[in-house]
Parts: structure tokens; C-alpha cells; sequence
């Protein structure tokens, strides 16, 4: 990922953040067919090794967990975007010298995956994967409401994996490159959008989330 150094984002902690507030990230894989990409909830264990483990799993029909078997995998997790328009910044009445950007959070992690169908783990992983989206519920469903012999034929179905974090790229492009006057402009530019995304950028940018 193309990341300047205002952009970068080095910050483990900020990382796994941005890792654990990604609902759906999207798994990308290359083998002899090409380049396979899928989009699928995970697990981080931040405590499995330097940079933690991501878990998940693919359904056993879905060939993609082949080429996740026999190559580096490259996984993204997308946060929030925004256009930023020209008329926000204080530069467009001092000179005009202004184009249009976009600011956004984006991880990307990389590594090789363990894949196994061992059914005790891929219960762990889909129990886990339940209970965190479930949370907040006034009645959370957990895989144990379900009848057991059906959750175990469930998972004769599924693939699960595991890939060891090697390494982390993180930007977060919030105008750390503009003046101090811009970045406020392009602030309560967003801020007045209705769309979430345009006032989750504003908020980062006016708590000072763009000094990494």
C-alpha cells in the first residue's frame, strides 16, 4: 500500500483498532488461477505472536481456501472514507492551487495461513465470531441455542483458518499534510455532512486522530 510517511500509521494499538472495528474485511489470495479475493468476518487475537493472529473460516465448496492454503494472503480492513472537497480549505480563497482528495483508515495485513477442520476449533471460531456481532442484543443468539447435531453438520461445511499477522500496514490519511487552517475547514466541512462516514473522519480529525 502506497503510504506516505504523514500517513503512516505504525501504532500497534491503533492497528489492532482499526483490525477489531472492521465488521467484514476482505481476504485476498493469489495462486495459478489468478487472484481470488472474499469478503468475511474475523477474529484478532491480539496475543498470538508480534503482531497477532487473525481467525476465521470459508465454506468447504468456496475453492478459495486451496490457494489460502499455499500462498501469502493479504487481508484488508477499510474504516471510514470521506471526499474532501476543494471549497473546505482556507487555501481555495488565498490562491485556488486546490484539487479534490480522499481521506480514509485502512489496514492491510499479510501472512501465511494454517487451514484445518478440526470441529472443536472451527467451534471456537464461529461461537467467537457470533458472540462479538451479537453483543449489544436484547436477546444475543448464541450457537449453543441451536440443536447440536445440526451446528455439527454445519460445520463439516466450513474451512477454518489461521493467519499469524507477519506484518502491518496502516494508513490514516486525515490531511496531515495541510495547514492547520485546512484541516479545521475540511473538519466542519464533514462534520455537516449527513453521511456517517464523512462525520466519523471529522470527529478523528478534530481530536487530533490525524497526529499519529
Amino acid at each position: 500500500m502506497y503510504t506516505p510517511s504523514y500517513f503512516k500509521d505504525e501504532d500497534l494499538v491503533s492497528l489492532h483498532r482499526q483490525i477489531e472495528g472492521t465488521r467484514l474485511a476482505t481476504l485476498v489470495t493469489a495462486d495459478d488461477a489468478g487472484l481470488q479475493a472474499i469478503h468475511v468476518p474475523l477474529l484478532l487475537d491480539p496475543t498470538q505472536g508480534p503482531n497477532g493472529t487473525l481467525y476465521g473460516h470459508l465454506a468447504k465448496a468456496n475453492p478459495q481456501w486451496k490457494a489460502l492454503a499455499s500462498g501469502e494472503a493479504l487481508v484488508i480492513f477499510q474504516g471510514a472514507d470521506a471526499y474532501i472537497s476543494p471549497s473546505f480549505y482556507a487555501a481555495k480563497a488565498e490562491h485556488g492551487k486546490v484539487v479534490p482528495t480522499w481521506n480514509y483508515l485502512a489496514v492491510h495485513a499479510y501472512g501465511h495461513a494454517e487451514v484445518f477442520t478440526d470441529p472443536a476449533r472451527l467451534l471456537e471460531i464461529v461461537s467467537g465470531l457470533t458472540d462479538k456481532h451479537e453483543a449489544g442484543r436484547d436477546s444475543p443468539w448464541a450457537v449453543s441455542d441451536a440443536p447440536a447435531d445440526y451446528i455439527e453438520k454445519m460445520l463439516h461445511g466450513v474451512v477454518g483458518f489461521a493467519i499469524p499477522i507477519e506484518r502491518l500496514e496502516g494508513k490514516r490519511k486525515l490531511n496531515q499534510n495541510r495547514s492547520a487552517e485546512d484541516i479545521t475547514g475540511v473538519s466542519k466541512g464533514l462534520a455537516s455532512s449527513p453521511h456517517p462516514h464523512d462525520q466519523e473522519i471529522a470527529r478523528l480529525m478534530s481530536q487530533g486522530e490525524n497526529r499519529v
